[in-house]
């Protein structure tokens, strides 16, 4: 019992993990219907600008800001410059783009960080619990932490806000919200904007739960957080999180804990499969 709780702990420390990533690409597909393959190089990016800003002032509170920051102009930079002049042409357009941009990301990254994996030997304002034998590490404790602050404060901002309000317009029906005074691509902005920056502070979960910050950290997330928004429903927030929760108990019980001869990563697309053969729209998705 003591074992399945602290894999049960450990998978939700994952799932939360790929929510945050998960969150910023339906966001996108919220606004721009198309898939933002690239965010995965955005939350490599972020991976980076923290162990770099924690490298040189030891703090990590600037290393999450400074990451956010750095990523939130990166998002904004690609959807300017790729996206906006790619979409009046058929949706596999964007797609590729992004692709192509997520691709030299990861170029970058090995040109500039090294093709090594860095450690990230964050020291973590949180102490490590044991209940009844069970440990609780400071980087899951963290984890927990930082990200239920997140995800609460962008359900605040989406769903409490004029900006909130502006995004699911310009969601439903960008036209119409022109028409109404919104100014749609100024929310398109901020929107990457926002995304990106959630997406960094994943990057720095990781890498400091992993003690590993890599050049293709991102090329298993790309795929991954593509299948999970398909499962918890195109451009659904509340689905994003609730799939990716689940991958991730799933993924540690199932292969970690009752150890099935399956690859971990192939979980992913096989409830992808399961849920459009269920339910094609998604775990909370529309029809």
């Amino acid at each position: 019992m003591q074992l399945f709780i602290e894999q049960l702990l450990n998978g939700a420390a994952m799932g939360a993990i790929y929510a945050l990533i998960t969150l910023g690409l339906a966001l996108v597909y919220g606004v721009l219907r198309i898939l933002h393959v690239a965010h995965a190089g955005v939350y490599t990016a972020g991976a980076y600008a923290g162990l770099y800003v924690y490298s040189h002032t030891g703090s990590l509170l600037l290393a999450v800001l400074g990451a956010m920051a750095f990523c939130a102009l990166l998002g904004v930079v690609i959807e300017r410059l790729i996206y906006t002049p790619l979409l009046k042409f058929p949706p596999f357009v964007p797609l590729i783009g992004s692709i192509a941009v997520f691709l030299a990301l990861e170029e970058i990254f090995r040109l500039v960080g090294g093709p090594y994996i860095l450690s990230f030997p964050a020291e973590l304002p949180f102490p490590g619990i044991t209940v009844r034998g069970v440990v609780i590490s400071p980087a899951i404790i963290s984890i927990y932490a930082v990200s239920a602050s997140v995800l609460l404060l962008l359900w605040f901002v989406v769903t409490k806000t004029e900006f909130g309000l502006a995004m699911r317009a310009t969601s439903q029906d960008r036209e119409v919200a022109g028409a109404m005074g919104i100014d749609g691509a100024f929310t398109i902005s901020m929107t990457f904007a926002l995304g990106s920056a959630v997406a960094a502070v994943a990057g720095i979960l990781v890498g400091i739960y992993f003690n590993q910050v890599y050049p293709t950290m991102g090329a298993v997330p790309a795929y991954k957080c593509l299948a999970l928004i398909v499962v918890g429903g195109l451009g659904s927030l509340p689905g994003a999180v609730l799939a990716s929760l689940l991958l991730g108990v799933g993924e540690t019980l199932l292969i970690g804990y009752a150890n099935i001869p399956l690859p971990r990563d192939s979980l992913a697309f096989i409830a992808m499969i399961a849920v459009l053969l269920w339910r094609p729209g998604g775990l909370m998705g529309n029809r």
